[in-house]
């Protein structure tokens, strides 16, 4: 492996619901023999409940998504691997506070973002975070595509909430290189010509900040 693709030690993928984060994060560490953090949700009963009566089960649901997301990401970012290249992962941490933001009340979000707060001090931040953004019609047609029974019922109107809580997020961070990427017209998941393309966008060398990648079509 040459040193371009040791340029980042940590790279987290992120991305709204059916942005393909999971799919994009697999093929990179099956690719580049990174180790592979993914994010374990569909175990939590929360989550079904959470989108058949958001406001009841918002607050439990944040917050075990928080817990397990920390002690995952402790567990699997303080065990070195030395078979292994570099750590990518299919969440950044910060998402629990980008969901919880839109679906909490003013009174929760105080509390739970003392609580994030506080975990989040001791957890490594990684090296490139990669957004991948499609527009909603594009995430709705993936979600149906995929076929979770729980997420059929999601409404536009929360992916879009959804998706400006992360780039209200985004435009605050200073010290992150974070890389987004417009997938609208990619099929990074069956065209190998699409996902190469991404995959080398992400080992370039970026400097701390936002860099923003337009539609292929629009270069």
């Amino acid at each position: 492996m040459d040193n371009k693709e040791n340029l980042y030690q940590f790279i987290a993928i992120e991305g709204n619901i059916g942005a393909g984060k999971t799919s994009l994060a697999t093929l990179i560490a099956e690719e580049r023999n990174a180790k592979l953090i993914l994010e374990e949700f569909e175990d939590n009963s929360f989550l079904p409940k959470f989108y058949k009566d958001p406001d009841r089960f918002a607050f439990p649901l944040e917050l075990s998504f928080l817990a397990e997301r920390y002690q995952q990401l402790k567990d699997s970012l303080g065990a070195k691997d030395l078979f292994k290249n570099f750590t990518i992962a299919d969440y950044f941490i910060n998402k629990s506070l980008i969901f919880s933001r839109k679906t909490l009340q003013s009174d929760e979000f105080r509390l739970y973002n003392t609580l994030f707060e506080i975990i989040n001090q001791s957890l490594i931040k990684p090296d490139l975070l990669v957004y991948l953004y499609a527009n909603v019609g594009n995430l709705q047609s993936n979600i149906r595509k995929r076929g979770r029974e729980y997420e059929q019922e999601i409404e536009d109107n929360y992916l879009e909430k959804i998706q400006e809580s992360y780039f209200e997020f985004i435009k605050q961070q200073t010290n992150l290189r974070i890389l987004i990427i417009d997938t609208n017209n990619l099929d990074f998941v069956n065209n190998k010509d699409d996902y190469r393309y991404i995959s080398d966008l992400i080992f370039r060398d970026y400097e701390i900040g936002i860099h923003r990648i337009k539609a292929r079509d629009e270069e």
